[in-house]
């Protein structure tokens, strides 16, 4: 189980640690975080695979031979399922595997996913700011040093195009945006590393929205 307060967690390059926001401090809800993590997968997927059904297929009309004088049995369409180069039965057609989730279940799986990297220390901050220009030796040597656990998950912004550069060609490290970073990047990962400047948006996408207050009536104009 998480703390009730948001923890720490290591910076690169630093002795200090940085406060992280309090998504990352969220209990762990196993079912929850699974069917997040299928949905997530699941819509992933393409869906065009297709085959053609006996109606579909380049076949010939005609009777293989006559029905009756040959001792053969008697034969019907060639298009039969049952028949080499014939069509296929119940086969895949396209479609879609999109599963609907509630968006409150999506922010707290997505919060539960950070607290597990937060609570077992999985997790690190960087300055992107160092790798502006972009160096894959200087971007293991950080992982090196850190001590990371592989696979590794990299949480940028669409900006740091220089640490994007320096993480993706690195064996066993996946960089994605802070905008697209789901809960089965999270979990599939063993150490989860973000830039500064990711972190707030990240946490953003994770936090519940503020309830709205109602607005007050406007009172009614006296009778004159």
């Amino acid at each position: 189980m998480a703390s009730a307060t948001a923890p720490k967690a290591t910076v690169l390059g630093k002795q200090a640690k940085a406060q992280l926001p309090a998504a990352f401090a969220e209990p762990f809800h196993e079912s929850l975080v699974h069917e997040v993590a299928i949905a997530e997968l699941a819509a992933r997927r393409r869906g065009t695979a297709s085959t053609l059904g006996r109606g579909e297929i380049a076949m010939t009309g005609a009777k293989a031979w006559r029905q009756k004088g040959t001792g053969r049995a008697r034969v019907g369409a060639l298009s039969s399922p049952t028949r080499r180069g014939g069509g296929v039965a119940f086969g895949p057609q396209p479609r879609s595997y999109v599963v609907k989730v509630n968006r409150k279940a999506k922010r707290r799986a997505l919060r539960c996913a950070l607290s597990v990297h937060a609570e077992r220390g999985s997790l690190a901050v960087f300055d992107a700011g160092t790798l502006a220009e972009p160096s894959t030796k200087a971007a293991a040597a950080a992982l090196e040093g850190w001590g990371a656990q592989w696979p590794v998950l990299v949480v940028l912004t669409a900006e740091e195009i220089g640490a994007l550069k320096s993480f993706r060609n690195i064996t066993g490290v996946t960089v994605v945006e802070s905008a697209g970073a789901g809960v089965a990047d999270l979990i599939g990962a063993a150490s989860l590393l973000i830039s500064e400047t990711a972190l707030e948006p990240l946490a953003a996408r994770a936090e519940a929205p503020v309830a709205r207050q109602p607005v007050a009536a406007a009172p009614a104009e006296e009778a004159k």
